[in-house]
Parts: structure tokens; sequence; C-alpha cells
């Protein structure tokens, strides 16, 4: 049975209508954060996506008015290709793909944290669509965008590998990562264990241990 949407419309696996395909004046409005919008004019929808740096996408055309969500094309395009290829193939598997979100200007604690979580999603098998969201006067540097991804991907260099390079579109920048085959992840969490445990020894031992 093909997904269905908050409002009960299943979404067809045929091409989907998106930006200025959509012809009709007026859609129901699913925001970027999954939010009811209200019926708006199309134009208006359009303007809102392309405001976020996403895309107007129509998910159930048979409604009326047709139900149109603000979603990363290139992300949900991808998700229903995985999604028709377990179908075909009748595959229980859970993994998918995650959001890793960060910042241009993100602190050094909240970046750990993200790149905990990074970890996690890897261990879980996923694959992570790492999303830098810019904001105002920060688009003027989208070096700063480009760093904070090469940090994440060195980071996490050890249990995963980059699919699709950091790119900018609007005002997000999107980077995909893939988890490295199971044996690599297993063989550098225990290298990160045994590492930790030599820390926590030398730190007994009153020994000076460097900052990761």
């Amino acid at each position: 049975m093909p997904p269905e949407t908050s409002r009960g419309h299943y979404l067809a696996t045929q091409n989907f209508r998106r930006n200025r395909r959509i012809r009709v004046p007026e859609v129901r409005l699913i925001d970027e954060n999954g939010d009811q919008a209200g019926v708006v004019a199309t134009k208006d929808a359009l303007q809102r996506a392309q405001g976020v740096g996403l895309d107007l996408v129509e998910v159930a055309p048979t409604a009326r008015p047709p139900v149109c969500k603000i979603l990363d094309w290139g992300k949900f395009n991808y998700e229903q290709s995985k999604k028709n290829k377990r179908d075909k193939s009748g595959s229980k598997s859970k993994s998918g793909m995650k959001e890793l979100r960060v910042r241009p200007a993100i602190s050094p604690h909240d970046l750990s944290y993200r790149l905990g979580d990074g970890r996690k999603f890897m261990d879980e098998g996923h694959k992570v669509l790492v999303v830098c969201l810019f904001k105002g006067r920060q688009m003027a540097h989208p070096e700063h965008g480009y760093d904070v991804m090469k940090h994440v991907a060195q980071e996490l260099k050890d249990i995963s590998k980059v699919e699709m390079p950091a790119r900018l579109q609007g005002r997000r920048m999107t980077m995909l990562l893939s988890p490295l085959p199971l044996a690599q992840r297993n063989a550098a969490k225990k290298e990160r264990e045994r590492v930790a445990r030599e820390a926590e020894i030398a730190r007994e031992r009153g020994e000076d241990v460097p900052a990761e």
C-alpha cells in the first residue's frame, strides 16, 4: 500500500507534480514543519517553499483542492525510490535515512551532540542526510557551512563515507553519508572503546590525557 499523507490521502507511485508544474490556482498546504497551513494560493505556497530553499510537491492530486507539501524533493524522491524497491522485494528491513541538522555557527558542544546522534544512526545502519540551515547574513559566508560539513565527514569517516558531497540550495546545504560495512563499523567501535579505556586508566594514574 502506498504511503499515506497526514490527511489520509494516499501517495501514488507515478511522477509527482512539483513547483511550477502545479497548475491549480490554490492548494491545501502542509508546511515545511509538517503543520497544516490551510488553503492558500498556489503562487504563495510556491514562494514560501522557495523562501526556505525547498520544493512544493503535490502529494494528493485527487483531493479538492489538491494537497501539497513543502519538502526536500531530493530526499523525498530518494525515500520513495527506496520504499518502492523494498515493496517490490518484500523486504522488511528497517534501515533508511535519518536527518542530522547543524548550523554554520554551531557551537562545539552542540556539534559534539549531533555527532553522537550521527554515530547512533550509522550503528543502526541508516544513511544520514546532514542538513546545514542558513539564516539572514549567514548566506554571505557559505564557506562556514562547508567547514561544518567537512568537520562532520571527518569525525564520522571511521564508520561512514560521503555518498553525496555538500551542496548549497537556497538556504539549505546538504550532504549524504552512507554507513560503511558492518564489519568495519564494529572494528571502529572496538577501537574507540579501547582508546577510551586507555584514557580512563591514564586519568586514574594522574597522567595527562590529550583532549579528543
